[in-house]
């Protein structure tokens, strides 16, 4: 028999390569490189042009109906996505551990489970137990929402396909194991299966589907870039886990724009809807403050109001003036202090260092 050729691949960014490294060539990430089952002699010598079956072709002048969609009762959750869930589609939320993906979620299956809806929840780091005991302190206690701990696609699948869900909730993707792929749940392969598997249920059977995805310490969701192609909708849940503000912003959306946001605050009750975010990025407005200043910002279709705040100190003679800012980047920040030093007619380089930022910012 034929002995497959060692490949590795690097868990990171998926490049493959055939002897093992220390760093990954591409993306420069150390211990990286996870060894996989590659092609052997005689999956080479069989290519896939025989054997398949005839696809039937549709024209692309034919009738379409509009995909349906669900709201899920949180207007801001809503917003994100473009107007709620579509059936059949697969959706990708990703954030930082403990920023509120599980909360958000699981608040958005009890609503939809009050309206009637069939909703699976399965989670692969929780038992049961757990997301019941949240879904209480959430006062979802009473949503007829189906729970289960479980990591094996293939008895998710059988377990699915035994029903008629409307919408599923998988947490996470790096959990899910596939016993057709060898290799550890999280490794480049093993994500890229299960998805591949639970995406085509979703596709077949009209059930929403949402995947919770881990995410690196640059921010980006963990596991291969591949996953966010295969996926409709990919949602970034943003904020500092020390501040009780949350912003849900769209990466990716094929039913829809990308420039919406929700707002969110997290609270005792779980994450409660900002109707009004520029709340969130003024202070005390009842008079006028120096080296303050607010504008209207237009985040789809809803402006907000950002208030900037600007601080010059005149320093010791000898002292390196510096340039300091907490938000925006660094090259518009110096053109508006160009601007400023036209428009005051002083010169704040001199002897003076700035320090910028936005008002929730500090």
């Amino acid at each position: 028999m034929a002995k497959a050729k060692r490949q590795y691949v690097c868990q990171n960014c998926g490049s493959v390569t055939y002897r093992w490294q220390g760093q990954c060539a591409d993306c420069g990430e150390w211990n990286t490189l996870v060894e996989e089952a590659g092609e052997t002699v005689f999956s080479a010598k069989h290519d896939l042009s025989r054997g398949g079956r005839t696809i039937a072709l549709e024209s692309l002048d034919a009738d379409s109906v509009m995909p349906e969609r669900m709201l899920c009762g949180i207007a801001e959750f809503d917003r994100a996505l473009g107007g709620g869930f579509v059936a059949g589609s697969a959706t990708l939320i990703g954030g930082d551990p403990g920023i509120g993906k599980s909360t958000l979620l699981l608040q958005a299956a009890g609503r939809l489970a009050l309206a009637g809806r069939s909703v699976v929840y399965i989670s692969g780091e929780e038992a049961a137990a757990q997301v019941r005991l949240r879904a209480q302190r959430l006062g979802l206690g009473k949503a007829a929402v189906q729970l289960a701990s479980a990591t094996s696609v293939r008895d998710i699948l059988a377990t699915l396909g035994g029903g008629d869900p409307d919408f599923v909730v998988i947490d996470s993707i790096q959990t899910m194991h596939s016993d057709l792929i060898e290799g550890a749940p999280g490794t480049v392969s093993q994500v890229r299966a299960s998805a591949q598997e639970l995406i085509r249920f979703a596709k077949d059977s009209g059930a929403a589907l949402v995947l919770v995805g881990h995410v690196t310490k640059d921010g980006t969701i963990a596991g291969p870039r591949v996953l966010e192609h295969m996926v409709d909708t990919v949602l970034a849940f943003e904020g500092e886990r020390s501040h009780q503000y949350r912003i849900l912003r769209a990466v990716k959306n094929r039913y829809g724009g990308t420039d919406e946001i929700g707002v969110f605050a997290m609270g005792e009750g779980g994450l409660g809807e900002v109707a009004n975010p520029s709340s969130l990025f003024l202070t005390d407005r009842s008079c006028d403050v120096p080296g303050s200043v607010v504008f209207p910002a237009l985040e789809g279709t809803r402006p907000v109001l950002v208030e900037v705040q600007a601080l010059t100190v005149r320093l010791a003679s000898g002292a390196t003036p510096e340039e300091r800012w907490s938000a925006g980047t660094a090259d518009g920040w110096r053109w508006c202090s160009r601007c400023w030093r036209r428009a005051a007619g002083c010169s704040l380089a001199v002897r003076r260092s700035i320090s910028i930022s936005r008002a929730d910012t500090g």
